[in-house]
This record gives C-alpha cells, structure tokens and sequence, in this order.
C-alpha cells in the first residue's frame, strides 16, 4: 500500500485584443463601487479599484454577491429548455453507484449511492456475507447536504476509525473517532484540521495536520502559514496534542506525516511549494527515536512507497524527471544510499504495492499502461486493460491475494475489476448502471502543433456520425499547471452533451504532468504563456478541422484552469463564443495573499520576486487585462462563498472588471454558490444545478436548441 501521505499547497506575446465603441449593455449590471486604491511594485503604480470585495466579512460583499445571484438567475430563467436538462440529468443520476470495496478487520467497506443521495454512504459487509449494513451516512450530517465525508483511516485491526467532514467545502475539517463495533464516537472530535491525512500509530492514537486560526482576516481568506503535525493520543485533549514537527521554526511549509504499514516508521514530508519535498523518517519502535532527515533540499518528489523489515522502497523524480522506484536501508536513508528498482523510462510512473509485489502504472501519451513488479524489480507482466483510457488502485496490504482497481476514460463509465496477483487474472466485478452505450459515441485522440511547434495531445470526444461542418456546440476543457495530468475519465453530466450533438474536448497542456516534470516546468513562471498558447492552439485546431466554430465554441477550466480561461479570452477575446472561468486564480498579483496561496509560488512566481517577474504576472493576469471597449465573449464566472483555496474574491474582482469594461452586448454573469468550497464534497443536487446550468447558459448563447426541448 501506499503509506505516505504528502502535503504541498493544494491545487490549483499576448494576440491583439478587438475593440470597438462602447455599447450599453443589453442587461443592468449592479452598480459596483469603485475605490482609488494603489499598490505600486517597483516603482510602478497598480490600481486595484475592487480590492473591497476581498473582504468576505463585509455586509457590503454580502449585498454586492446578492445582486449579483438575482441578475445570473434571472437571466437563467428566461432560457425556456433549462428545467428539460435538469430533468434529463436528474434522469441519468438516478441510479446506484458502489465502489470497489477495501478489508478492514473482518469486514469489506465500500460507498454507495442510490441514485440522487447527496453524499454517498459508506457500508459494510463480512468477507463470507452478502449481507450489508451502513456504517456511516454522511448525508445525516447536516440538513442540506453540504457537510461532507473528506476521508475516513481505519487502524491496521479494523477496530477503530477517524473520519473528517468539511462543512460547507472548506478545506478546514473536524476529526471524528468511532468505534467500528458500536459505530459511536469514542472522545470529542479533534477541530481545526487543514490540508490533512490521518495516519493511526496502532490503536493508540494518530497523525494529523493542522493550523492556528489566522489572526488577520477571516478564517476562509485569512492566510495561514505555520502548518503542523501534530500527534493525538487517544483519551486526551485535543490542546495536549504533541507537536511533531513543523510550526513557527517552520513558516509557510506545507506538512504531512504517515505510519507505514507495519507501524514501525513514522514518514513525515515537508514542502514549500506545490512541487519538492523534504523527507524525514523517525523509528518507532524506539522510545524518543530522532526524526532523521532522508532528503534535505526541495529540489525534487520522493514519497515512501512501502517498508519491509528496514528496506524501504521509494517513489522518485530525483536524478529522474519522469519518475522511478528506489531502495534504500532505514538504517542509512539518505539520498548518497538510494539503490534504483525500477528505473525511469521516457513515460511518467506512478508506483503502487498490494500482495508483495509493485505496481508500475504507465502514462503513455495520458492514457494507462500497468505492468507487475516483483520486490526486486523484476517485471512479471503487462496487466491487460479493458482498452483506452484510465486505470487506478492496484493498492493493498501485504496479505491480500487480490485487488481491486478501476478503469474509465470519456466513453467507459468506471467499472472496478478483481485482479488475482498470482495469476494476472482480472475479471469484472462492478459495472456502472448508468444508462449510457459507449457504442454509440468516439472518443479520439490528436496530436496539434501549439505556437511554438510543441506537439500536445488532445482528446476529442462525441456522438458518431457527427458531422464536420462547424457548426457543433463544443467545449475544450484545459488546467495545465501544478504537475496535474487530465488523464481520460466518465462523466455522467457530459452525457447530456454529448447525444445533443455536442463535442468534449480535453487539451492535455504543458503545466500538466502527462510527459513528467519537463511537460511541468515548460508551463511555470516566466513560460506560463505557454500553457495559454496551447489552449489557443487546441482552440484553432478544433475550428480549422471543422469539428466547430467561434460561434458554437465554449472554453472552460477550473482553479488554475479558471486562470487559463480568464487568460485566454482577455488574450484573445474572439477566440470563443463562451467563457467558463471557475474557482479561478484570476488576481495574479495578490494570489499569494489568502489562505495557503503562498505555496503557488513555484508555478506561478510572484509580484514581490522581481520586477521581471512582476511585469510577466500583469502581463497575464485576468484582472488587470481586462480592456475598456473591448467585445468579451459571453461569461459566466462561478464561484463559491466557502471556497478557502481560491478565495471568491479573485473571481468577485473579475466579475466587476469586466462588467464595468466590456463593450459588447454578450452577457458577463458570476454564479455564487452559497455553502459550497472548491468542489469537493458538493452534494448532487447541487451538482445537477451547476451542470444545468453551464450547458443552458452555453447552448442559449451559441444560438443552439437542444433536442431535449422540442
């Protein structure tokens, strides 16, 4: 298994720009507040006219978000085919959802979902049984749904478990403690818990992360800086928690720790940004053992993969940019002992273990390859999958003579498979029942020349027997940032897209990780346009093959995603007909200014680096490229008032630069989900709201009518 849980900050030559006259917009836009505020950056004068709305604890804010909810919702509703989408996708969610199931003591634990439950449950059933029971139902967890189940850690016998819910979607969880047998809590939960793993030390107590309150600001926008592991014995109070590394001595680290499997080794990682870590292990078998440093630099990825007797085994990009398996003796960890296993070929690995052995899983050109390892690096197979697309899991204890992995891609709703480790034999086990045939539709994959001439892949997807005429409603989804790879997965909502004639295009673009650190760093800090001259690439390519047009062209991305978006369309406004910018970093000279933004850093750079690096970030950054008089496309920015890693203010200053701005007639709309964060955790009917509403608002302003409407 997987025992090491790492911590980093949690992810996330411009074209000329059209212009006319101004023309009043076709809708009132509220009357924002504009203030006189300055900051200046090497001598250079920036205004900041809505800095205001940062603050989230303002009655002013609150009015402002108000207004802005009632004009998207009124506007919303005048698109008479809306109700008919939420009804279809209502249709397609409804049915049961089960995932693979994990042993735990004497019993088999999995989530399900019965069709239109708002968070799934967790149940459980004995090994030799087909007799199920709940154990813990997340949807009971607050009246609306919105508390969520973030991750739940059982002790290595089964007889405990710690759970952490999220209200809201924020990042901030309450730590819960059960007793697997009576499924009640056993102490008072454990409170201010962020950007955490839990990690039991046998059944005595456990590891987790956490900060002190920010003591400027509110505790959604506040930044935070002093991450902590922390050590909770069972039985005590929470304010008695040892301190296990990290703190003031270690300022703006991002830190987490975790027990390897045969609780012998706590594994603990330090990082300052997004990407690089420090590593350290301490012996727990010996009473006030020393934490002894394994890595003392930043400079590259290493996590704890597995431990037998001293031997530990390691994932690495050190010396190894797409990734390889080391060894290395507990007793002398540092890197100058580190022993290659399996060593790094030209695709990006991700390593796992189950059963004894390794599991080597490939990224070749986004889409999956798996092969089995034995202990010492000998290949004893290619596993066969189901065909073109995604596998995940091949993880499990030492014991186990099975397991269970997953395999999707845009065409293929996840289905789990069993796999005999011995044999190499998988076979189905659980089948999605969504009511979808995949013959029906393709899903291709391209290769298109960006600016520069780099080629990058991308994954275009929709209904045979389409047409290449231009005129198909089409969205091209991109992140590229932060090491993120979007490899091919199943989503129900695209369904609904899809069988009305649309396209879903997927760029896999550099800032991503498909092709390993250099994929990465070609996409970071003063080659961040890159990222963006990709997407436009991705764009032209799909109207110069006539999948679509400008007219029925749609961009969308989300956190760093929604940067690339607000960066494409003020880059190139007429690139598109609609705009998805969500949850994005769109002020890029104070992103670093909220919550953990600090840890973005090494993607991005910031303002304060160097007066190079702050030209390049204003060069870019959506809020302060936002040009009087220039025709935007139609926009609709979202958002949610929970969200702690991506304040709501970034995406509050863009809604109002370019409402103030712009000179078309398209609408610039900004949704505000209200008890919603990130993502994570959003209950499903509000999911079906979001998607609803996307696809009303991008039909209706490519001029298209859905079949579902007649």
């Amino acid at each position: 298994m997987k025992t090491f849980f790492k911590v980093v900050a949690p992810i996330i030559g411009a074209a000329a720009i059209t212009s006319c006259e101004v023309k009043p917009p076709t809708m009132a836009y509220p009357d924002t507040k504009r203030d006189v505020v300055v900051t200046t950056y090497f001598g250079e004068e920036v205004k900041d006219p809505y800095r205001w709305l940062e603050d989230d604890k303002s009655e002013e804010t609150a009015e402002w978000v108000k207004a802005e909810n009632a004009l998207t919702q009124k506007y919303l509703s005048q698109i008479t085919y809306k109700q008919g989408i939420v009804d279809r996708l209502t249709e397609l969610w409804n049915y049961e959802k089960i995932t693979a199931p994990r042993k735990h003591g004497d019993w088999l634990y999995f989530y399900k979902n019965d069709g239109l439950q708002n968070q799934y449950v967790i149940y459980r059933k004995k090994a030799d049984s087909d007799k199920e029971e709940v154990f813990l139902d997340p949807n009971t967890f607050s009246e609306d749904g919105t508390t969520s189940l973030s991750t739940i850690k059982f002790t290595k016998d089964g007889k405990l478990a710690a759970y952490a819910t999220s209200a809201g979607g924020s990042d901030w969880r309450t730590i819960h403690i059960i007793s697997t047998d009576s499924k009640k809590e056993v102490e008072a939960p454990i409170l201010d818990a962020k950007f955490t793993g839990i990690s039991w030390k046998g059944n005595e107590g456990f590891y987790y992360s956490s900060y002190d309150k920010p003591k400027e600001g509110s505790q959604l926008s506040g930044m935070t800086q002093h991450h902590k592991l922390m050590y909770h014995k069972l039985g005590t109070k929470q304010s008695t928690d040892q301190l296990v590394f990290g703190g003031e001595k270690t300022p703006r680290r991002y830190i987490g720790g975790s027990v390897t499997d045969d609780s012998h080794y706590l594994i603990i990682s330090a990082s300052v940004n997004t990407s690089g870590n420090e590593l350290y292990i301490q012996d727990l078998t010996k009473k006030n053992a020393p934490i002894v440093t394994m890595v003392d630099n930043f400079d590259n990825n290493s996590y704890v993969l597995y431990s037998k007797g001293d031997q530990l085994f390691i994932q690495t990009d050190y010396n190894a940019p797409n990734q390889k398996v080391v060894t290395v003796s507990a007793k002398k960890p540092k890197l100058a002992h580190w022993k290659d296993l399996i060593p790094e070929t030209e695709n990006v690995l991700s390593a796992s273990t189950a059963g004894g052995k390794l599991f080597a899983n490939y990224m070749v050109d986004a889409v999956s390859k798996v092969y089995q390892y034995d202990l010492n690096g000998k290949k004893e197979r290619e596993i066969k999958l189901p065909g073109f697309g995604t596998a995940n899991g091949f993880y499990g204890e030492d014991e186990d003579k099975t397991l269970f992995y997953s395999f999707t891609s845009y065409i293929y709703p996840s289905t789990t498979f069993e796999y005999t480790i011995k044999s190499g034999e998988s076979k189905e086990y659980l089948k999605s029942k969504v009511k979808f045939n995949p013959s029906e539709y393709t899903s291709e994959q391209v290769f298109y020349t960006s600016k520069d001439g780099t080629k990058v892949p991308m994954i275009i997807t929709y209904k045979k027997g389409l047409k290449k005429d231009g005129q198909n409603p089409t969205i091209l989804y991109g992140y590229g940032g932060f090491n993120v790879s979007l490899q091919p997965s199943f989503n129900t909502a695209n369904i609904v897209w899809l069988e009305n004639g649309g396209i879903y295009a997927v760029a896999n673009l550099r800032g991503g990780g498909e092709y390993g650190e250099k994929w990465h760093t070609a996409g970071t800090k003063m080659q961040k346009q890159n990222v963006f001259d990709d997407f436009i690439a991705a764009a032209k390519y799909l109207k110069k093959e006539k999948y679509t047009s400008t007219e029925k062209l749609a961009i969308r991305g989300g956190s760093n995603g929604g940067l690339l978006v607000g960066a494409v369309m003020t880059q190139q406004p007429d690139l598109m007909q609609v705009a998805f910018p969500a949850v994005g970093v769109l002020d890029m000279l104070r992103y670093n200014k909220f919550t953990a933004g600090a840890g973005w850093a090494y993607d991005y750079g910031t303002a304060e680096d160097s007066k190079e690096m702050f030209e390049y970030l204003r060069g870019y950054s959506p809020y302060h490229n936002v040009k009087k008089g220039t025709i935007y496309p139609a926009t609709m920015i979202t958002t949610a008032d929970h969200d702690d890693r991506v304040v709501p203010a970034h995406s509050f200053k863009f809604a109002a630069q370019l409402q103030h701005d712009d000179g078309g007639n398209n609408p610039i709309l900004i949704r505000i989900e209200s008890n919603a964060g990130h993502g994570a955790g959003k209950p499903t009917d509000m999911i079906i709201d979001g998607y609803a509403d996307l696809f009303a608002f991008a039909w209706f302003n490519m001029d298209f009518t859905p079949a579902l409407s007649k």
